[in-house]
């Protein structure tokens, strides 16, 4: 209701819950506060020192992740008899940040070398940045793989292989779920993705048939649990139905 009623102060058309097709939301761990409404209290986080060894951080949010980092282990540095280095990680840039505004500004002689739609190139260099070459590199050898995913067409093939040979991915929930973002923003979960990520991923990780299989099973099987465990009364419910489907072993 909060997000259709600022939505609808621009719309000529307001929006009505039957309009949407699909929602997420995560938890923030805020710090207690005499307020009672959480949208008042702090985003802010601390770092307690509780007993001798121990660095403790409470609240905060992904996006200060490197200023709570830095808080927490000048804390745990603070006692030591010998003294450390102050923090740099404030001057290391993210990877594919270096060389991101020069990459940036080429992008359309890149889309025009690649032969891959300027759209396309914008996407890659939103994701990987600096790094997005390295896909491009995959579609060069493979043009097949500029193609998009099923159900999912804002993120192309290439990405799915990038993910195994690049990303550490080893599973197809590990492209669906981490390596993108496809498990929440396609209507399916990624569904309709699975069989042809599961395809892609095995070639380059030398799946057997059977484990590639597996894999598409045990992918749609995590989905059907999120969804019954939605439907749950209660969280002991929605935990149960959810940890119906263990994680896929072994992580190789």
């Amino acid at each position: 209701d909060y997000i259709l009623e600022h939505v609808n102060r621009v719309l000529k058309r307001p929006l009505t819950r039957e309009d949407v097709e699909g929602v997420y939301a995560g938890l923030r761990p805020l710090l207690a506060g005499e307020n009672d409404s959480t949208a008042k209290l702090s985003r802010e986080h601390i770092v307690a020192h509780p007993v001798p060894g121990l660095v403790v951080v409470a609240g905060g949010k992904w996006t200060t992740y490197r200023v709570m980092a830095k808080d927490a282990v000048d804390e745990a540095t603070r006692t030591m008899d010998e003294r450390v280095p102050p923090s740099c990680t404030e001057t290391i840039p993210l990877l594919g940040a270096s060389g991101f505004k020069a990459a940036w500004n080429r992008r359309s002689r890149t889309a025009e070398e690649s032969g891959v739609h300027v759209a396309r190139v914008e996407h890659l260099l939103n994701r990987y940045g600096s790094m997005a070459p390295e896909v491009l590199d995959i579609i060069a050898r493979n043009p097949e793989l500029a193609e998009p995913l099923p159900g999912a067409d804002d993120y192309l093939q290439a990405e799915a292989v990038y993910a195994a040979t690049h990303e550490g991915a080893r599973h197809v929930h590990d492209v669906l779920t981490r390596r993108t973002r496809i498990s929440i923003e396609a209507w399916d979960r990624g569904v309709s993705a699975v069989p042809v990520i599961a395809k892609l991923m095995g070639e380059v990780l030398g799946w057997s048939d059977v484990q590639r299989e597996s894999e598409i099973k045990h992918y749609i099987a995590r989905v059907e649990a999120e969804r019954l465990s939605q439907q749950q009364p209660d969280d002991e419910s929605a935990d149960a139905a959810r940890l119906g489907v263990e994680n896929i072993v072994p992580l190789r």
